[in-house]
């Protein structure tokens, strides 16, 4: 299907964004990393935060690289070529194959709301973590993912089309109810929400336009509908009325 090759290109290109940096500072700094430790990335996509976990935990330390996309995973698989001490597993979220309580903290960007079953991943990542230990999870809330400049009628279309790319819109929301019942304390959520008025070619307002008019397209809108659409967000921005918020929040959860 395109639109996953298209999620893939997003992913990175997102991950390298300064809203990517920004996420991989955020989950660095609640991890409480040690050297040795072993660590998973749940959904890891193209890797980039892995090489900064391989830094952080040592020759001595292990970091997981999970996902199950054969695409992803080569572009990972690429980006950490010079590490020793990162070990690639292409699976779904609830199946590691990894021993019970054997990482010492565990962290997913982005990945939980696209897996229909969220709870077996969630199962699964409390399965392998040991007692003490750390998940840090980054989730979108879609709800407050949005473009603004176009023709509200239009706009909510084309947004409503796209609700339908993900399995769980309002996940964070969810998730400290769900750490809980599994045994998980200290939970807190810190919002990363930003605001870009500006497309640039680096903006990742650029290139999620193109994703969602793509994947509205796939959703039944037409041609006409979708080129209309982004003629006016283009309009909007020249005339200095363009914007588009997203709403990623980090939440931490501590297992018993």
């Amino acid at each position: 299907m395109k639109f996953d090759s298209d999620i893939g290109k997003l992913a990175r290109l997102m991950a390298e964004s300064i809203a990517g940096t920004s996420r991989r500072n955020a989950i660095l700094s609640e991890m409480r990393i040690q050297p040795g430790d072993t660590i998973i990335d749940v959904g890891c996509g193209a890797g980039h935060l892995l090489p900064h976990l391989a830094k952080a935990v040592g020759g001595s330390g292990t970091i997981y690289g999970l996902d199950p996309t054969t695409d992803q995973m080569e572009q990972a698989k690429k980006r950490c070529e010079d590490f020793q001490n990162i070990i690639f597993i292409e699976e779904h979220a609830d199946k590691s194959d990894l021993q019970d309580e054997s990482c010492d903290s565990a962290t997913s960007t982005q990945a939980l709301e696209y897996i229909p079953n969220v709870d077996a991943a969630l199962d699964e990542i409390t399965r392998i973590i040991k007692p003490g230990g750390a998940f840090v999870n980054i989730s979108i809330l879609w709800d407050h993912f949005k473009f603004f400049g176009a023709d509200e009628k239009l706009n909510d279309k084309v947004h409503e089309a796209f609700r339908a790319h993900c399995s769980h819109q309002m996940l964070p929301m969810e998730l400290p109810g769900k750490l809980a019942h599994r045994g998980f304390s200290m939970i807190r959520d810190k919002s990363l929400a930003y605001l870009i008025t500006k497309r640039d070619e680096n903006s990742p307002a650029r290139y999620t336009e193109a994703v969602m008019a793509n994947f509205a397209l796939t959703q039944g809108m037409t041609e006409a509908e979708v080129s209309d659409w982004k003629s006016q967000l283009e309009a909007a921005e020249q005339q200095g009325r363009f914007g588009f918020t997203s709403f990623p929040v980090l939440t931490v959860g501590y297992l018993n």
